[in-house]
């Protein structure tokens, strides 16, 4: 389903305004990928997939999606332009939640933006993160930024310590899914391992991670171009960890 022609923009420039957090039905806990896995990984699959990937580093699109995670809901915007730019804002992304994000990736480097959204109304300001590569570090890291450029490289790589398999598509979503795990002992894992689902040509229609349940809404041909949402700042970007508790005011009167 296609979106008209104005809500991208409208969805990129305004900071997803008229979104938010909102209450759901908890999603079970995600299965492991073996588990759920309905053929064993087979060099086949993993070169569907691999195909999939390689569609999807090449697509150009604007997308509404939610995330379920915890017992709410999320309405994740992302998009990639014509000239290879791309975005990705994220409500409650950091600041444990309190505050929304935008990870976005401009010639200039990698940034975190505040996000205005109706909950947390702010002036966007950027802070530039990494001057190469496509990678938050991780304490300042929302993660969901990942599933939609940060991993398709790896996805692609057909050496990647990877073991893929094609799973039952996740309900509510359209497209081909693919159970996706690490074959490696490592704490720093390649790629977030979950149930990863595409379209035919390229769109990320769905994932399962630890982290949440994505799910695509609606799509757009993408922009032209991004830009950074707001002036770049000097300073600290945000962290993932919620700001300390400020202390109550004393009601006793000094002696």
């Amino acid at each position: 389903m296609r979106l008209p022609s104005a809500l991208p923009v409208a969805l990129l420039t305004a900071g997803l305004a008229g979104c938010g957090v909102s209450d759901a039905t908890p999603e079970p806990a995600p299965a492991s990928p073996s588990a759920s896995a309905s053929a064993a990984e087979a060099p086949e699959a993993r070169s569907a997939f691999a195909g999939l990937a390689a569609l999807a580093l090449d697509r150009r699109y604007a997308a509404l999606y939610t995330l379920e995670s915890g017992g709410s809901s999320r309405e994740i915007v992302a998009a990639v332009a014509d000239d290879g730019t791309w975005r990705v804002d994220i409500p409650g992304g950091a600041l444990g939640g309190t505050a929304g994000v935008t990870v976005i990736k401009v010639p200039a480097g990698l940034y975190q933006c505040t996000l205005n959204t109706p909950t947390t109304p702010v002036s966007p300001t950027c802070i530039r993160v990494a001057e190469k590569g496509d990678k938050v570090p991780r304490r300042y890291d929302p993660r969901v930024q990942r599933l939609f450029r940060q991993w398709l490289p790896v996805f692609t790589d057909r050496k990647a310590p990877l073991a893929v398999s094609p799973v039952q598509r996740l309900a509510g979503v359209e497209g081909s899914c693919y159970a996706v795990d690490s074959v490696t002992a490592a704490l720093d894992q390649p790629v977030d391992v979950g149930i990863y689902c595409y379209s035919a040509d390229g769109l990320l229609t769905g994932a399962r991670v630890d982290f949440g349940l994505l799910k695509l809404v609606r799509s757009a041909a993408g922009p032209k171009s991004l830009q950074l949402p707001g002036p770049e700042v000097a300073g600290e970007p945000m962290g993932q960890n919620a700001p300390p508790a400020q202390p109550e005011p004393s009601l006793v009167a000094p002696s």
